[in-house]
């Protein structure tokens, strides 16, 4: 039976939320053992939600590693619970990790602690975007500010196997630019557009816009984590905001609006489940040796216990050997 380490600390609405998460996830079919990691104390103040599951443990820590902490002294906090529920991973008493803490303290102990593939530079967080045509892959979101251009070569690499554990046979590939056209970029850009050209000539769709992201007309999109993190904000804030406005159209409303709204009821319902990103329920970070997942700092269960059924599916699915095989 493979085992999922979590974090139990991590995140805006942990522990409690969390082990809701767990324990929804669990009534739900998830199938891996858990290991509960942080303060007992504190996670067993949910025992009587946790008592009818047998395999679920809880590891003892200490210390929490806080949101605003600087990432890198995560490694010197080895009793802290995301350090302590990466380092079971790296002894082989887990097969994934999860947390909704920090994302930069998760990408370190990944990084450091989990480890990186052979043969990858550097790992990335790889965000599930919406599409048109189902979903888009979109790397870096966030992970790696500045690119060497080999960088841009294993995401996208790391991106197809992704898409490929997905079902699909020949993911398409594109790169990120203000255009589309191959004089158009930095120079960094135009030498990456060469590098992919070289290495994945069979996937590669050439430069893509912003608006491509979520038609759907490639299957990966690859860029550096600056410009990725402010698309991937962007695209997340424009969310909200026709949101707002749809409600408060709707409240504002004649009576006429609000019959409208009752028969359209349904069609509002779908887009809302399509675009909640608690139903994606978290972020692959890959190129490191096992399934780790970024869930949103504010997961509530539900958003919690997608994230393990993503961390789940990396296991069974082999993500790690499916990157392994691409990259060599």
């Amino acid at each position: 039976m493979s085992i999922i380490a979590i974090d139990a600390m991590g995140g805006d609405h942990a522990p409690e939320e969390v082990i809701k998460g767990v324990v929804e996830a669990k009534k739900n079919g998830l199938k891996s053992a858990i290991a509960l990691v942080g303060i007992e104390s504190e996670i067993k103040r949910f025992q009587e939600m946790i008592s009818p599951f047998n395999d679920i443990e809880i590891v003892n820590a200490d210390d929490v590693f806080e949101m605003d902490a600087k990432p890198s002294t995560v490694l010197r906090r080895r009793d802290c619970s995301l350090y302590k529920a990466a380092d079971l991973v790296k002894q082989g008493k887990a097969d994934a990790l999860v947390s909704a803490g920090s994302t930069g303290g998760l990408l370190a102990v990944a990084t450091f602690v989990v480890g990186r593939i052979k043969g990858i530079p550097r790992p990335t967080i790889a965000t599930p975007i919406p599409s048109k045509r189902g979903t888009t892959i979109f790397l870096d979101s966030g992970a790696n500010l500045e690119c060497k251009i080999e960088n841009y070569v294993s995401f996208a690499k790391m991106g197809m196997a992704l898409q490929k554990m997905n079902g699909l046979s020949r993911p398409k590939v594109g790169l990120l630019n203000v255009g589309t056209e191959e004089d158009k970029g930095t120079e960094a850009v135009k030498e990456a557009l060469k590098a992919l050209e070289e290495n994945i000539p069979d996937n590669f769709e050439g430069f893509v816009e912003g608006r491509d992201i979520t038609i759907g007309e490639v299957d990966v999109v690859v860029t550096d984590g600056w410009s990725g993190n402010i698309a991937l904000k962007s695209m997340e804030g424009l969310g909200k905001l026709i949101n707002s406005i749809l409600k408060d159209s709707i409240l504002s409303g004649g009576l006429f609006l609000k019959l409208g709204y009752l028969l359209l009821r349904p069609v509002f319902d779908s887009l809302r489940k399509k675009t909640d990103s608690r139903n994606t329920g978290g972020a692959y970070i890959l190129g490191v040796n096992a399934p780790v997942v970024k869930a949103h700092g504010n997961s509530d269960a539900l958003a919690f216990s997608n994230a393990l059924r993503v961390a789940e599916r990396g296991i069974t699915e082999k993500l790690v050997q499916n990157t392994i095989d691409l990259i060599n």
